[in-house]
């Protein structure tokens, strides 16, 4: 745990008592803070006093007397689409809004520091798509490569959860838009912005103000280095911002979409490869082709980033070319579940929408396609163009035959459940396709979430791999 610096003695109010909430109150706790905690489910305030926390009921007039700051969880609105009233009410007194995230940064650094050798280092992801598996493949690859790091934040623990870095190591964090809009600190050395496309609109009161909270984690935290997708306006934008010319290094560069060229650093793929570039020059290449756990144009912008960050660490190319090989993806995220007889098995449950679906479906070349669940708005249409890809679809779901219809020409099966999606798709599959799970639906049809559809999903193929192995 990384106890609250700066807070001693002062009493500070924690609203929301999920993961990051119970985990921002006992580090308030460790640094001699008095967390004063709140939440509107009975069960997590139940939880929370069972864990020694004190209940601060927020309703009552003089519940904000002596309070020094307010701890907002992510998940919990202070602006748009319209203030929490909780949140309301303590702006409105005057009380200062932050959250677990701020409280790292501000935390992070201890007098132990002047001691180390080497300082150790913040990479702290953002963007729409990606950030989850970017910033898992950076930890994975400094891991392989034997440097000491450790995963946090939107992914894996608790960003005060973590044990305290010691000499010359890495945290990386997945951070969200929640995260990066409401933290009043935000240093880290190296921030990566994957790309941007519309999402959480009502939360951030449009595009622009979703943008905006992306772009702080440059503009507030002032990183040392910026590693940028540029195939949006926005990540153009941004990284024209934060350069001083096309010959800034501090502005890493990184695209799918087009070669960069000029005197600036940059990384990029093309046709499977990834590049990089400084100073005119081409400084060394990956074929990502052949590495299963990074399929597809969508992984290989993931490559891009990660690359980069890495080598802005001082990774060298083939240690992350090696790291990348072992890397196996992150679960429920064109993740591969197994293989039988040239025929490879995947779960994309997280594809709950066409678009991402049609990302899943342009990474394999014939594919058994598993289908289904509630279809969201704008239906299947976007992915007309990818079906050529498809030897057949498995649909799943209540409404399997209305989804169906959807399908137009394309070969299909009403399977309903995912027990007969995997069985007969894998009865079906030919050496050299892939059985791939990318719903482009929600699962509330028949699972509770994308991950236990995901995980419905990895038992049945290991049913089909274990009778092969008997």
């Amino acid at each position: 745990m990384i106890p609250v610096q700066g807070l001693t003695g002062a009493r500070v109010v924690v609203l929301g008592l999920g993961r990051s909430g119970r985990s921002a109150a006992l580090a308030l706790e460790a640094g001699e803070a008095t967390a004063l905690c709140w939440d509107d489910s009975p069960d997590a305030r139940a939880e929370a006093k069972a864990a020694g926390l004190t209940l601060h009921d927020l309703s009552r007039r003089e519940a904000w007397e002596g309070v020094a700051s307010m701890i907002v969880s992510p998940g919990i609105p202070h602006l748009y689409p319209e203030p929490n009233p909780i949140v309301a009410s303590a702006m409105a007194a005057g009380v200062p809004l932050d959250n677990d995230i701020g409280l790292f940064f501000r935390s992070l650094a201890t007098a132990e520091w002047n001691r180390f050798d080497k300082t150790p280092k913040v990479v702290a992801v953002t963007g729409s798509n990606g950030k989850s598996t970017t910033s898992a493949l950076i930890q994975h690859c400094l891991e392989a490569a034997g440097r000491d790091s450790q995963l946090a934040g939107n992914i894996g623990r608790g960003v005060l959860d973590i044990d305290p870095p010691g000499d010359g190591a890495t945290v990386v964090l997945e951070l969200s838009s929640y995260q990066t809009e409401l933290a009043r600190a935000l240093t880290p050395d190296i921030a990566v912005f994957t790309n941007l496309t519309p999402d959480h609109l009502d939360r951030h009161g449009g595009l622009g103000g979703y943008f905006a909270a992306k772009r702080r984690l440059f503009a507030e935290g002032g990183p040392d280095c910026a590693v940028i997708g540029v195939d949006e306006p926005e990540g153009r934008f941004l990284a024209n911002q934060l350069s001083e010319g096309n010959g800034d290094d501090r502005v890493i560069r990184v695209s799918v979409a087009a070669k960069l060229e000029g005197a600036g650093w940059g990384v990029f793929a093309r046709k499977g490869f990834l590049s990089e570039m400084r100073k005119g020059r081409q400084i060394a290449s990956i074929d990502l082709r052949g590495i299963r756990g990074l399929p597809g144009a969508h992984n290989h912008q993931n490559a891009c980033a990660a690359y980069a960050a890495l080598r802005a660490l001082g990774v060298p190319p083939r240690q992350i070319e090696t790291g990348f090989q072992s890397f196996n993806g992150l679960p429920h995220r064109s993740q591969i579940v197994g293989e039988r007889n040239g025929v490879v098995f995947v779960n994309d449950s997280k594809a709950t929408n066409a678009d991402a679906a049609a990302m899943a479906l342009q990474a394999f070349d014939r594919v058994r396609w598993i289908v289904g669940g509630q279809v969201k708005e704008g239906g299947l249409g976007a992915l007309a163009p990818y079906l050529d890809r498809v030897a057949k679809a498995y649909v799943i779901g209540r409404q399997a035959r209305d989804t169906a219809l959807l399908l137009g020409d394309c070969a299909h099966d009403i399977s309903e459940t995912m027990a007969q999606a995997v069985m007969r798709a894998a009865d079906e599959a030919q050496p050299g396709e892939t059985v791939l799970l990318a719903p482009a639906a929600a699962s509330f049809d028949q699972y509770d979430n994308f991950e236990e559809r995901g995980e419905d999903f990895i038992a049945e193929v290991q049913k089909i791999l274990s009778t092969q192995s008997t």
